[in-house]
């Protein structure tokens, strides 16, 4: 039996009980999931666009899934103790795939945001959430297919016309269990026009020895001259798996900021799909992975530019040590009638044993011929004319290779416009690199939440 068919089986038997714990506009969706999944094979290793994830393998084991909606039994302050929350306030939780709210998670919001959990918001909103639910993620797409069939709730987020956020709304996703679990995760967020917001969400795990996976897919559109950034932050560890699917549909006007940091994990598997749908409007998306032992990454991005004259700017860097593995594809499309489009694509790789991988693959698709657009990549190790030069004023080939690797990621860090957060991640990398596990919790001088 397929690793596929132990979920479609669990649905038929259980689909009752999957609608009942949760909302209407999100069980409509089901049916079509489960047919698009009846007649679909999951790619395997060595399959176009997956060099090094396997997803009948990631899927194979036999995971809980928490159908009947139990409140998991866990303590988010075990985890969410460092001061990475950018703000004290607006700090929401998803324990498992369980929503929930920290205290006074709603005083500073203003009244034209709408925030918690996706399942309520549809039991009287659902007008709303059917307008937008699954229309932008495309279901032929094994990951969004298989969590819109399971998925019972999720987060939304809604700013309205007008509204602009100065404080980022902050998301801690937790994942624990003693048993192989799978939290499915999922995400409406629409940014009206005229709007400004900030989302940031940090990934743990608990209890590290268990098969754990994060099934997540998130649906976002921001509207006409709207300005959304979302970082996005993955701290787990060597028994996680996550397979996650971004959709992002940008309006005219908009300015966009993705920008994707894994600093721990085990197997990880991110992929983009974006889309400008009206003229003028920009995009950075950004990531980063610090891969050692034997933890996996793979990263899959297609920008397709659909309107004149909006530009995108992609840059992803990764280092790969010990026997850890690494991909990355990345495919920029330009369709006809996009002129004056601008589009920028780089994936930079530090290699720095014999026994780590790395495979790059950028992909340029034109279709019209006034644009600038330039696509490229690079694998390799540490300059050696570089760490002589530092150790030359005094610094140990430890400290100066350590410095090195942190100068190589700045970049990526340097794309997130919350002065806070960019500090604390340098901090952050700077431990990763150093071999010291950087989990908040251990950081110096955090305290507890308040």
């Amino acid at each position: 039996m397929s690793s596929l068919q132990q979920y479609i089986d669990l649905y038929k038997q259980h689909s009752d009980l999957i609608d009942s714990h949760s909302s209407e506009p999100l069980n409509k969706m089901r049916k079509v999931a489960f047919d698009v999944l009846s007649q679909t094979t999951l790619p395997r290793r060595g399959s176009e666009n997956f060099a090094n994830i396997d997803m009948e393998e990631m899927l194979a084991p036999d995971y809980g899934i928490n159908l009947q909606r139990i409140q998991p039994d866990i303590n988010p302050d075990v985890t969410f103790r460092c001061d990475l929350p950018v703000s004290r306030q607006s700090v929401f939780i998803m324990a498992n795939d369980t929503f929930t709210a920290s205290d006074n998670a709603y005083d500073t919001l203003p009244d034209g945001v709408d925030v918690g959990s996706l399942a309520e918001f549809a039991k009287f909103n659902s007008a709303e959430i059917e307008e937008h639910y699954g229309k932008v993620a495309d279901m032929k797409n094994p990951i969004v297919a298989l969590n819109t069939m399971l998925a019972q709730d999720g987060l939304y987020l809604h700013v309205k016309k007008g509204t602009r956020l100065e404080q980022p709304i902050q998301l801690v996703n937790i994942l624990s269990s003693i048993r192989p679990y799978m939290a499915v995760r999922r995400a409406l967020i629409i940014i009206d026009d005229d709007a400004e917001a900030r989302l940031l969400v940090c990934d743990h795990s608990q209890k590290g020895d268990s098969d754990l996976l994060a099934l997540e897919t998130l649906e976002i559109l921001v509207g006409k001259h709207s300005r959304f950034d979302y970082y996005s932050i993955e701290e787990s560890s060597e028994q996680t798996r996550r397979l996650s699917a971004l959709y992002l549909r940008q309006d005219e006007g908009s300015t966009v900021t993705i920008d994707g940091i894994t600093l721990y994990n085990g197997v990880t598997r991110n992929e983009y799909y974006t889309r400008f749908e009206g003229p003028n409007a920009s995009l950075r998306l950004y990531g980063m992975g610090i891969e050692d032992d034997k933890r996996v990454i793979s990263t899959y991005s297609h920008i397709d530019h659909r309107a004149p004259a909006c530009h995108s700017d992609e840059l992803f860097k990764f280092t790969v040590d010990d026997e850890a593995n690494g991909d990355f594809t990345g495919r920029i499309h330009v369709a006809e009638g996009a002129e004056k489009t601008e589009a920028y694509q780089s994936n930079r790789n530090l290699v720095g044993s014999s026994t780590a991988k790395m495979s790059s693959k950028p992909q340029l698709e034109i279709y019209n011929d006034d644009v600038k657009c330039s696509h490229g990549c690079a694998i390799g190790q540490l300059d050696p004319m570089e760490v002589f030069y530092m150790r030359t004023r005094g610094l140990t080939e430890e400290t100066a290779r350590l410095l090195l690797r942190q100068a190589f990621m700045a970049d990526v860090i340097n794309a997130i416009g919350v002065e806070q957060l960019r500090e604390r991640l340098r901090i952050l990398v700077e431990k990763r690199f150093a071999g010291t596990r950087s989990s908040c919790s251990a950081c110096p001088g955090c305290e507890l939440k308040k």
